[in-house]
């Protein structure tokens, strides 16, 4: 098989053929399907699954947060000793085993489900006035394991991507021509925008099943106590980690012709004064005794640092929108986890995909170089501040009786709850029953902790439309006539006519990061030689992940916790959140959106006014690595 696919047939020790596949494309090809696996994997499912793992294993938020940046960690330990060894290694065998190493996390994270039990949650008849039951929901003595499975799970995720990100478009750029190289970087772009978005969806879709296959429950998605089938999508991505793996261990060093590509790219890249007598021999970064030298060079260099600085603020960003930005629609929008994390996947796919097909487009076409690059990032960051401003807004939080207002319908003082009243005094209801029902009280329509606070006496049944009612619940006042108001299961739909403003502010600011990534990247590329490229993406995503990746979701998970006014009882510590203060929440997007933006923006002006005399005096400045792999280090978050 020739033609398209390249010359030539690579095989596993003579046991695995790929036949025809061992040209650039062929491994394009392996390379777009294992950072789509990737993308699914960690910036889709486990983003999707937040709120049912917190329901299933009574977590915080910043627990969650600390779980997510666990990946980060990992990269950061890794990435020196990958960028710097693997870069003048064999890149597939890397690649290879980092992708195995990525499968063996995904198991690992969906080991909890077999290995804490059976989950049980209280519902229906159990919650009724009356059924007095005190059953302690963390009675599992276990719970602290599921988080250390979780924390090992994404350690393995993040040493597993760190050679994809790292050697993988190192290896394209190596074996492509430069006019081609481009094309090759977008198909790996859209590949790595459209693992997230196809991990919100099938995660979201997977959220529809009960996390015990087989068993009958009550409760439905819309339900605060359901949890839905979150492992299954990691049982898929490790096995198909393994498809993946196989045929990228088989690919040599160098495909043919890459020594004619490699000669052709070195006439022009740019090379600093200072950096090319210090590398200018072959075998320089090679061993041991040069990492030091290697790393000095860098931190020399002024527009790098501060280049790799903006991009750590812009991370933090991200990786905590990423994190919980299903939990923010789910609260703003009174939604299902389910139906949050398919909305935001809708988000994505569009701002994500559209901002970095854009920004590559817009470097490419117009052949922006030196500050020009940076002038862009700068316009970029700007447009999305103003737009940050949009989080003033926040949909009106719905009335939850005892919590937020009285039984009486008065505002109640924040964080004092006042669950019990006369009207359920001898009901005997227990905290740990959390079951909403909504049911019309004066003018509005107001949400009960559970049919017991509500003073319903008898379990629920189906009206003509298949919803659960219930009937002559004490604490809900009767019509004139004779007969009873009506109780019905789920919390209270409520309307936001801000709703609009919302989604459109976290699309620009989606869309314009995603732009501004593709030519800031392409900038840091150029402010080193080309004997230092994979050993600088190394140490930039160190700083990246240091400064940003790993702080932003445990940042943003203990915000989200301040804004807690309903927390699940525990054994003997709190569990989950019920329930949000959607101002709150709005604030402290807004607090956090400001404060890194303005960052960044600061970081950027002055890359843009440093960048001028080292790097645009060289006339080697029109190079080709406006494609290179650097382009891709803020898309492995998001």
């Amino acid at each position: 098989m020739q033609g398209w696919w390249g010359q030539g047939c690579v095989s596993l020790r003579g046991c695995v053929p790929l036949r025809g596949c061992s040209g650039p494309r062929g491994f394009l090809c392996l390379l777009c399907a294992a950072s789509f696996l990737q993308g699914m994997t960690v910036n889709g499912f486990i983003n999707t699954v937040v709120t049912s793992v917190e329901r299933r294993f009574q977590l915080p938020g910043s627990h969650s947060g600390l779980i997510a940046s666990a990946y980060d960690v990992a990269s950061c330990l890794c990435l020196t000793f990958v960028s710097y060894f693997g870069g003048s290694g064999h890149k597939p065998r890397w690649l290879g085993c980092g992708v195995l190493v990525l499968g063996l996390g995904s198991l690992l994270f969906a080991l909890p489900h077999f290995t804490s039990g059976p989950y049980e949650a209280t519902g229906g008849g159990a919650a009724i006035c009356g059924a007095n039951q005190t059953r302690c929901l963390d009675s599992n003595p276990g719970l602290l394991g599921p988080q250390m499975l979780f924390v090992l799970g994404q350690l393995l995720h993040g040493a597993g991507a760190t050679p994809l990100y790292t050697l993988g478009v190192t290896y394209l750029d190596e074996n492509v021509a430069s006019h081609l190289v481009s094309l090759y970087i977008a198909a790996f772009y859209t590949a790595a925008i459209l693992g997230p978005a196809a991990g919100y969806l099938i995660g979201g879709a997977l959220l529809n099943i009960y996390t015990e296959l087989g068993h009958r429950t009550e409760l439905t998605p819309e339900s605060p106590l359901w949890v839905g089938a979150w492992w299954i999508g990691f049982l898929a991505a490790g096995a198909a980690a393994f498809f993946i793996a196989v045929p990228l261990l088989g690919y040599p060093r160098q495909l043919p012709g890459s020594q004619h590509y490699m000669t052709m790219k070195a006439s022009e890249a740019q090379r600093l004064r200072d950096t090319q007598q210090a590398t200018s021999n072959p075998d320089f970064g090679k061993t041991l005794k040069d990492l030091p030298r290697s790393v000095w060079l860098l931190l020399r260099n002024p527009p790098f640092l501060l280049l790799c600085l903006a991009g750590a603020a812009e991370a933090t960003l991200v990786a905590g929108m990423s994190t919980f930005g299903p939990k923010f629609l789910e609260s703003q929008f009174n939604l299902s986890a389910s139906e949050a994390a398919t909305l935001f996947g809708y988000l994505v796919v569009p701002a994500g995909g559209g901002g970095t097909v854009l920004g590559g487009f817009l470097t490419s076409r117009s052949k922006l170089r030196g500050a020009r690059l940076t002038r862009l990032c700068l316009l970029c960051t700007l447009t999305s501040l103003l737009a940050t401003l949009a989080f003033l807004l926040h949909c009106p939080d719905a009335p939850v009786a005892g919590v937020t207002v009285s039984y009486s319908g008065s505002v109640l003082p924040e964080g004092r709850p006042e669950l019990n009243a006369s009207c359920n005094a001898g009901c005997g209801c227990q905290p740990e029953h959390y079951s909403p029902v909504c049911a019309p009280h004066g003018l509005q329509n107001l949400t009960f902790y559970s049919p017991c606070h509500a003073g319903c006496p008898g379990p629920a049944t189906q009206d003509h439309d298949g919803q659960q009612v219930y009937l002559d619940c004490r604490c809900l006042p009767h019509s004139a006539s004779s007969v009873p108001s009506l109780a019905t299961a789920g919390k209270c739909a409520s309307k936001c006519s801000t709703k609009p403003l919302l989604l459109l502010a976290m699309f620009i600011v989606i869309f314009l990061t995603f732009v501004s990534s593709v030519p800031a990247l392409t900038a840091t590329l150029r402010c080193v030689s080309e004997s230092q490229r994979s050993f600088a993406l190394g140490i930039q995503w160190i700083v990246v992940r240091t400064l940003g990746g790993i702080p932003g979701p445990m940042a943003f998970g203990w915000i989200i916790d301040r804004a807690c006014v309903l927390w699940r009882p525990g054994c003997g510590r709190p569990g989950s959140c019920l329930l949000y203060q959607n101002a709150a929440l709005s604030r402290y997007m807004l607090a956090a959106g400001l404060a890194y933006k303005m960052l960044g923006l600061v970081l950027f002006a002055t890359t843009c006014f440093l960048y001028k005399r080292p790097m645009d005096l060289t006339p080697h400045s029109q190079s080709s690595t406006s494609d290179s792999p650097a382009n891709r280090q803020l898309q492995s978050r998001v």
